[in-house]
């Protein structure tokens, strides 16, 4: 029995869910081999139960066929997710914690870095889902190669399509291609409200939700209907961006959203012959502002052709090459969302109560005052339609 022997037989496990197997993904490691006995360590993403069992039974199985005695596999695997503990007026109940993608700017990167923060989420043993929330510009079915596949109807409700290992939903699902959307600001509203309400999400323990750009109707409603657990901030290097990006810091910070940091797009260029990075856009930019707003820049995401290909195929770059740099980047940031996640639980969650609007169903916040009618002359009829 040797090395070369064993990772070839744990090359055929696949980690539950997905397409690659646990050497693939690097989660082996620490394989010790006394004649045919063989121990080895196996770190996975996943907290739930099942998922480590299914890995140990199925790599127990692959090394028998090999020839294999003693099989010693240790599992190593993270907690199991905690409960949120958010309060206020929530219409999706059955989703434990809510992620806001925002960007003060259009064309940063914002919709691949909510479907690769999902993905890496996902891998990580979370139950996600992905709400495609740009009602403009619903680009994330193309991203996730669903761009063809239709929703069904359950009853009244709409089953999210399922891709990667999480739950998606997008306007661009229920849209014909190349078709616009010119709606005002209260169908947005409405929209959202029936994005959260209207679709039949799982027991999620994160809905991810990428927002439109910009600070407006979308994000008011959508923090006046759940409670955001947390915001996530996508910017690029150049001055003009991080104007923008402060306008979406500010208003996590007057919607009581509590930030979960700052993902830089476009920092720096990794050559696809050399592997070598170079600033181009420059680098690290974004760290005066995050620091602004008592919070870090999380990953810094690089120009990389992969990237481009794997948005532009449908196949994201986290799940397709989940050993490239760009992929551990995306990985490593949503360890840090997660964790602020349980840290927001842990301190007592979230409370969008004072976000609540503080007028009348169906009356403007703009409203003036109603003034009082003119008193009716004889023989008036009081509307000054000057019929008598």
């Amino acid at each position: 029995m040797t090395e070369e022997i064993v990772k070839s037989a744990l090359s055929k496990v696949l980690y539950p869910g997905f397409t690659k197997d646990i050497v693939t993904f690097g989660f082996v490691n620490s394989i010790e081999i006394n004649g045919s006995d063989v121990s080895f360590n196996v770190d996975i993403t996943s907290s739930a139960p099942e998922v480590a069992q299914q890995i140990k039974d199925d790599a127990t199985a692959e090394l028998k066929a090999v020839g294999a005695g003693n099989i010693t596999c240790n599992i190593k695997a993270p907690q199991m997710p905690r409960e949120s503990s958010s309060r206020g007026k929530n219409i999706a109940p059955q989703v434990k914690n809510f992620l806001m993608v925002s960007s003060g700017k259009g064309g940063v990167g914002k919709s691949t870095t909510s479907v690769n923060i999902a993905i890496a989420l996902a891998a990580q043993g979370k139950k996600v889902g992905l709400l495609d929330a740009d009602i403009y510009g619903p680009n994330i079915p193309r991203m996730l190669g669903i761009e063809d596949i239709k929703p069904e109807v359950n009853g009244n409700k709409v089953l999210p399509i399922k891709a990667y290992g999480i739950e998606v939903m997008s306007m661009g699902s229920l849209m014909e291609p190349g078709q616009s959307l010119i709606w005002r600001g209260a169908m947005i509203m409405k929209a959202i409200e029936q994005f959260l309400r209207d679709i039949l999400w799982s027991e999620l323990d994160v809905l991810v939700i990428d927002m439109p750009p910009g600070t407006g109707d979308a994000q008011l409603t959508l923090a006046q209907s759940v409670p955001v657990t947390a915001g996530l901030t996508v910017t690029t290097p150049q001055t003009v961006s991080l104007d923008d990006s402060r306008r979406s810091l500010d208003m996590f910070k007057k919607l009581n959203i509590p930030i979960a940091g700052v993902i830089e797009n476009m920092s720096g260029f990794i050559a696809p012959d050399t592997g070598v990075e170079y600033d181009i856009f420059g680098k690290g930019t974004s760290t005066p502002m995050a620091e602004e707003f008592d919070t870090t820049i999380i990953a810094e995401i690089p120009i990389e052709p992969a990237i481009r290909t794997g948005g532009d195929e449908g196949k994201p770059i986290t799940f397709v090459s989940p050993t490239s740099e760009t992929a551990k980047r995306y990985m490593a940031a949503a360890e840090s969302i997660w964790a602020t996640i349980e840290e927001i639980n842990a301190n007592g969650g979230v409370d969008n109560q004072a976000v609540q609007p503080t007028t009348p169903p169906g009356v403007s916040a703009c409203s003036t005052p109603k003034q009082p009618e003119p008193q009716q002359s004889e023989g008036s009829c009081g509307t000054g339609c000057g019929c008598h």
